[in-house]
């Protein structure tokens, strides 16, 4: 098993959820997060004074997922999320060592 950590702009939300709804992963975990990445923020003017925004709003999902679908959600992911714009994200895969599901005790991939 494997999980997706992939961190995109918050407007490309919905689209990532219903392609991923697409090809049956219905499983996952949105989380709202600020950051930056070479970008560093930008410069915004309030009421006559400059300061820089430096940590950017920006969702979080996370998906565990058998490794024979990982490829397909990446993809899914990428295309859904992209606007060729410079903040667009990053994508993470890592391994899953177990999965339990706390209400039955399941482990492994019946427990995703």
């Amino acid at each position: 098993m494997k999980k997706i950590e992939a961190i995109i702009k918050p407007f490309r939300l919905d689209e990532v959820k219903e392609g991923l709804y697409e090809i049956g992963i219905t499983g996952l975990t949105v989380s709202e997060v600020k950051g930056h990445g070479r970008q560093k923020g930008h410069k915004e003017i309030y009421r006559g004074a400059e300061y820089v925004v430096d940590f950017l709003p920006k969702i979080k999902l996370e998906i565990v997922l058998p490794e024979s679908q990982v490829e397909k959600a990446v993809f899914v992911i990428c295309e859904r999320a992209k606007t060729g714009k410079i903040g667009d994200g990053k994508l993470f895969v890592l391994p899953v060592e177990d999965v339990i599901r706390v209400r039955t005790g399941e482990r492994g991939k019946d427990a995703v």
